[in-house]
């Protein structure tokens, strides 16, 4: 059973909001370390680093009640960013199959394009689910690790076996999770015309 969702206040500078910023700020160096500097390893660490923040801001804002409206919008914003733009230089770089980067960022262009267009129509906003949650955590240890195995490193090999053991349950769990927002933003938009009416 999740658990309630904490209140959220209209606070901008929060703890949280600085590291999601950060992490946004980290995407250009993430481009530079990998396509600049041709240094898969270091970009390895960086976006597992990147997705480590991920969940700190989420603990930080939950323990210590800095929980607020830019965070729950600019968390899984960031989270599209981070995704997309290191998953541009990834294709680029050609170190992880490309397929698996354009089905990623495809996903992630459609569901975020469905909450935007639906927000616009009056949709009212609901919490991710753990299905999405658990498809991002998954590819974002995949990805990390898919580069490490096309790196130079010791037992690279092992990193590619340990990173498709990631890939493939994070990728059914997020387009399962993108099949299953399909009712939910239904319902929400249905939820947010019926308050606007009223």
């Amino acid at each position: 059973m999740a658990a309630p969702s904490a209140p959220a206040s209209d606070r901008v500078l929060t703890i949280p909001n600085v590291i999601t910023a950060a992490r946004l700020a980290c995407v250009p160096l993430f481009w530079w370390i990998l396509l600049g500097n041709d240094d898969r390893a270091a970009a390895a660490v960086l976006l597992a680093l990147l997705g480590c923040t991920d969940w700190v801001d989420g603990y930080i804002a939950r323990r210590f009640d800095q929980v607020s409206e830019l965070g729950k919008v600019l968390d899984p914003v960031a989270d599209r960013v981070l995704f997309i733009g290191c998953l541009a230089a990834i294709f680029l770089d050609g170190g992880v199959p490309r397929w698996l980067c354009v089905v990623v960022v495809a996903r992630e262009l459609v569901v975020g394009g469905m909450m935007v267009v639906a927000t616009a129509f009056g949709m009212q906003r609901f919490d991710v689910q753990w299905t999405g949650k658990a498809g991002t955590f998954g590819l974002m240890i995949a990805f990390p690790l898919l580069l490490l195995g096309a790196s130079d490193v010791g037992f690279h090999e092992v990193y590619t076996v340990l990173g498709w053991c990631a890939a493939v349950p994070g990728l059914v769990f997020s387009f399962w999770s993108a099949v299953t927002y399909v009712p939910r933003v239904r319902a929400a938009l249905a939820e947010g015309r019926k308050a606007r009416g009223r």
